[in-house]
């Protein structure tokens, strides 16, 4: 996103209160809530087919249709324990709030059209080109993959939701650590003629290994409906016949386990995501950042649905609380974002190059956890709802912890 690139005849140009770009958890939430507060809203997203080509394991929190208001048609499972596996393959079960799992098509086709039924205006095949400002209006270029026109829309506001692929690089939002957080994923969905051990469909897995060329790799298994979804993650780049392979050796395990007798077939499906610290600047005059693309993304595990979806909402209450100074929005959405989350997901970030450093704190962590519902509850909210005791208590996890791992490694 540039500067002011010279004065342009914007009397002729579309003009709209609210541009969205993207229409995943976190756009669509965004449009869907400006628009039912009255915001002239238009969203741009480049695919035909709002979430058709998302990749990811998709799972919900404890309560998520609720929060936001989507119908529990899009639940394929309720998940109620998580299966921790640790560098040596040891199982860890842990009872949680039950989850839900969905699929992406399912899950930001439904919040795209309650957006549309609200309002606004979802265009598909339109390819996001770039953005810059004239004055105090947002200017944003687009190119429509079905005429083949480049077209521009002049707005108040602008949410940028694209995800881990968003091309801020050149923009005021640029980080530099942002490429060394990208995370080379691939995942199979394996439809089964027959149903696996019923415990799967109760179940989200996580996995953390080592690869055979020991690069350390996060590695999940969630039920759907109708498939499993089983994929891996690692840090970086890396060829795609080689994550393959690492793919079909950790598919083989999880069949060995859960479907051995069972025939199956399989999907495969790539992306890239990000899992590391969130974007530090995420909000400027006109222009927002949101979801994956601001980085939104608990590393630990690549959970960012829930997230994405409130920032979203964020989005939306800043445009719609500062209409009659549209320019002011981005101050009071940056503030609600980043107290809310910030703190929580950097944590989460380091946390993780610690465990990584030393792939045995792992099972130390996870042995830990297994043995205390009351700290897996307590990590499962969110800090402004836990009390003061309970706050302690995670401190004196921390330390516990901290003074295992160094024993372990002494």
């Amino acid at each position: 996103m540039g500067a002011c690139r010279g004065a342009s005849n914007v009397s002729n140009m579309e003009h709209v209160e609210f541009v969205v770009v993207g229409c995943g958890p976190a756009g669509g939430m965004a449009a869907r809530e400006a628009a039912r507060a009255g915001v002239g809203t238009v969203v741009l997203d480049k695919d035909s087919t709002i979430g058709a080509k998302r990749v990811c394991a998709a799972g919900l929190r404890a309560g998520f249709c609720e929060t936001f208001a989507l119908p529990r048609s899009i639940v394929h499972c309720d998940t109620p324990r998580l299966a921790l596996f640790d560098a040596r393959g040891t199982e860890y079960g842990l009872s949680i709030r039950p989850g839900h799992t969905t699929t992406r098509e399912e899950l930001d086709g439904t919040i795209g059209a309650l957006a549309a039924a609200e309002g606004a205006e979802i265009r598909t095949s339109a390819l996001f080109r770039g953005l810059h400002r004239e004055g105090d209006r947002m200017l944003v270029d687009y190119a429509d993959l079905r005429s083949g026109d480049r077209k521009t829309i002049v707005a108040r506001n602008v949410f940028l939701a694209q995800g881990s692929t968003a091309k801020l690089e050149e923009s005021e939002f640029a980080y530099e650590g942002w490429q060394n957080g990208l995370v080379t994923t691939l995942q199979y969905r394996v439809y089964l003629d027959r149903p696996a051990a019923a415990i799967a469909y109760r179940t989200i897995e996580m996995h953390y290994f080592a690869m055979r060329d020991g690069r350390m790799t996060v590695a999940w298994m969630f039920p759907k409906r109708d498939h499993l979804a089983i994929g891996l993650g690692v840090m970086g780049k890396m060829a795609g016949g080689q994550l393959r392979e690492e793919l079909d050796l950790f598919t083989e395990r999880v069949r060995a386990r859960l479907y051995p007798a069972a025939q199956f077939t399989t999907k495969l499906e790539g992306h890239l995501l990000y899992g590391s610290t969130p974007r530090p600047k995420i909000a400027a005059p006109g222009a927002m950042v949101g979801g994956t693309a601001a980085g939104l993304v608990d590393a630990t595990n690549g959970e960012g649905i829930y997230e994405a979806a409130m920032s979203g909402r964020f989005a939306a209450e800043a445009v719609s609380a500062a209409r009659a100074h549209p320019r002011r929005a981005y101050v009071r959405y940056g503030a609600a974002l980043k107290n809310r989350f910030y703190g929580r997901l950097r944590h989460r970030a380091e946390l993780m190059r610690f465990l990584e450093c030393r792939p045995s704190r792992y099972a130390v962590l996870f042995d830990q956890l297994a043995n205390s519902s009351h700290f897996i509850d307590i990590l499962q909210r969110e800090d402004r709802e836990r009390t003061l005791s309970e706050k302690f208590f995670l401190y004196g996890q921390a330390l516990r912890f901290a003074a295992r791992s160094f024993q372990g490694s002494s």
